[in-house]
């Protein structure tokens, strides 16, 4: 769908890359704030490279991480239904670079370019569902259970039969804060995963290289055995 064009001559890969009317496209830096919670919402963003974070802060002070997004995402997708300030603060996670499309372009866009409302709508039909799948693993899941899935999702693991995946660089906390435990909690499993062959990071978990075998984890309830040695 990102090649396609359409007969009315757009182009869905050259609107995404270029800077034009009601978009820019601009790079971002690691921890680069990109809007923040309460912030006016005018527009729509779609991620070219990189990855982002969605963080929420209660009126109590505490923060917590929603979303982790990466290339191909959109964000800030609720000015389309009614919202006027941002529910969440998104930051990067990595360098990268972003499309900004304001409201009235993008709303432009979705009657009467079918290439982009196709993608758009897709988007929103899988972004639903990943909710929905992690409003169950809140529910019922295990920490160590909701860990794994975690970082299965950050490495994308099993996509186009890969065995294993490096995660850019990412904390405990906010691991902690993504599954909704403590710090140690996280160490804990992490070692434990680490332990069994199904990761491998060193202290500062630069180079998180994740393995298929932790499906195991998530979809049978069980972890496989160290490896001999280990």
């Amino acid at each position: 769908m990102a090649t396609a064009k359409e007969s009315s001559g757009f182009d869905l890969k050259t609107f995404l890359a270029k800077t034009g009317e009601g978009r820019t496209v601009a790079a971002f830096r690691k921890d680069q704030t990109l809007f923040s919670q309460g912030d006016a919402a005018d527009s729509v963003f779609y991620i070219l490279e990189g990855k982002v974070k969605l963080t929420v802060l209660s009126t109590q002070g505490k923060e917590a991480v929603v979303a982790m997004l990466g290339a191909n995402a959109f964000l800030g997708e609720g000015c389309l239904a009614g919202q006027d300030h941002r529910m969440a603060t998104a930051t990067a996670i990595t360098d990268g670079s972003i499309l900004t499309v304001d409201k009235k372009t993008i709303v432009h866009l979705l009657h009467h370019e079918p290439t982009f409302s196709g993608l758009f709508t897709s988007y929103l039909l899988v972004h639903n569902i990943r909710i929905e799948e992690d409003l169950v693993d809140q529910l019922f899941n295990s920490s160590e259970k909701r860990l794994a899935r975690i970082l299965l999702l950050l490495s994308r693991v099993g996509k186009a039969d890969e065995e294993t995946a490096v995660v850019p660089k990412i904390s405990q906390e906010v691991l902690a804060e993504m599954i909704g435990t403590t710090r140690e909690r996280v160490n804990f499993f992490m070692n434990k995963f680490r332990r069994l062959g199904l990761i491998e990071y060193n202290s500062n978990l630069d180079g998180l290289r994740i393995y298929s075998s932790l499906l195991n984890v998530v979809l049978f309830d069980k972890s496989p055995q160290p490896r001999p040695g280990d």
